[in-house]
C-alpha cells in the first residue's frame, strides 16, 4: 500500500481531471473510492428507510454497540469485524423484537447504552495493555473515527460481498417494506408480514452499520447513514426517486470528503460527515425559508 505523509501531499490544482488522475494513481485511493462508493450506496438506501420508519435512534444505538463489539473481538482475539457483526445483529434483533415496548423508556435505554460504551472502553484498555502491547489506544481511535484511506484489499472484498448482499435483499423487500413503513396497519390488513419485515430490516441496518464502521468509524457512521437520506426525504416526494437520490448524495459526500482528506491531510471520515452535516443544515434552512416565504405570500394575498 502506498503511504503519503502530510509533507508529501500532491498539490491541488484547478484542473479537476488532473487532480482525479493523481488520486487514482495510488492503489489505496482506488480502494478507498471503491469501498466508499459501495458503502455509500448501502448507507443511502438503508438510511432512507431509517428516516421513513423513524428509527434514527436505533441506528445511533447500533453504532455504539459496533464500537464495543469490534474492541471486544480485538481484546478476546476474535476477528473484530465478525465480532462487531454478530454483536450488532443480536442487539438489532433484540430491539426489533421488543418493538413498541422500547418506546417511552429513554432513561433505561440511555443507561444501557452508556454501559455498552463503558464496556467498549474497558475492552480498549485490555487490548492496548495486554494484546497490542502499545498502550496508545490507536486501535480504539480507528474504530471510533475510521480510516477509509487504509481499507485493505481483503476489507474491500468483504465490503463488496456484504454490500452486494444487502443491496439485493433490500431491493427485493423494497416495495412491501415501503408499504409497511408508510402505513403498517393497512399493510398488515393486506397480509404484509409487517413484524417479519421489521426484524429483517433491523438485521440489514445492523449489517450496514457493521461494514461502514470499517471505513468511517462507529461515531461517524451515523452521519453517512442518516444525513443523505434525511436530505433526500426533505427534497424528493416520490419514495423510489428519494431512495436513489439518497444513494447519490452519499456517494457525492464520500468522494468529495475523500478528495479533501487526500489533498489536505485531514481525516476523510470527518470531512465526509462535515459535508453531510453542512448540506443538511443548508437544505433544512432553505426549506424553512421557502415555507415562510410561501406563508407570507398567502397572508398578503388574503389581506
Amino acid at each position: 500500500m502506498n503511504v503519503i505523509t502530510a509533507t508529501a501531499l500532491p498539490p491541488f490544482t484547478l484542473n479537476l481531471w488532473q487532480d482525479l488522475q493523481v488520486m487514482l494513481s495510488y492503489d489505496f485511493m482506488r480502494q478507498a473510492l471503491l469501498a466508499g462508493t459501495l458503502l455509500s450506496i448501502v448507507a443511502g438506501l438503508v438510511g432512507y428507510f431509517v428516516v421513513l420508519r423513524h428509527q434514527a435512534f436505533a441506528g445511533e444505538s447500533l453504532s455504539d454497540v459496533a464500537f464495543t463489539g469490534a474492541l471486544g473481538g480485538a481484546a478476546l482475539g476474535i476477528n473484530p469485524f465478525l465480532s462487531l457483526m454478530i454483536t450488532t445483529v443480536v442487539v438489532a434483533l433484540a430491539m426489533g423484537g421488543f418493538g413498541e415496548r422500547l418506546r417511552g423508556r429513554d432513561v433505561a435505554i440511555g443507561t444501557v447504552l452508556a454501559w455498552v460504551l463503558g464496556l467498549g472502553v474497558f475492552f480498549l484498555s485490555l487490548f492496548t495493555a495486554h494484546v497490542s502491547g502499545t498502550g496508545t489506544g490507536f486501535s480504539g481511535v480507528t474504530v471510533l473515527f475510521g480510516n477509509i484511506l487504509g481499507v485493505s484489499a481483503d476489507q474491500l472484498r468483504t465490503i463488496a460481498l456484504v454490500s452486494g448482499g444487502v443491496i439485493l435483499v433490500l431491493l427485493l423487500l423494497a416495495r412491501p417494506l415501503l408499504f409497511a413503513s408508510l402505513d403498517p396497519d393497512v399493510a398488515a390488513a393486506h397480509g404484509v408480514p409487517v413484524r417479519a419485515l421489521g426484524l429483517g430490516f433491523m438485521v440489514l441496518l445492523a449489517i450496514t452499520v457493521s461494514e461502514a464502521t470499517l471505513a468511517v468509524g462507529a461515531l461517524l457512521v451515523f452521519a453517512l447513514l442518516l444525513l443523505p437520506a434525511a436530505i433526500a426525504y426533505q427534497v424528493v416526494s416520490r419514495p423510489f426517486a428519494a431512495l436513489g437520490f439518497a444513494a447519490v448524495l452519499a456517494i457525492a459526500f464520500t468522494w468529495i470528503g475523500i478528495a479533501i482528506g487526500f489533498y489536505t491531510g485531514y481525516p476523510s471520515s470527518v470531512c465526509i460527515s462535515l459535508l453531510a452535516f453542512v448540506s443538511y443544515i443548508a437544505v433544512v434552512g432553505g426549506s424553512g425559508r421557502m415555507v415562510k416565504i410561501a406563508r407570507t405570500k398567502k397572508e398578503i394575498s388574503h389581506a
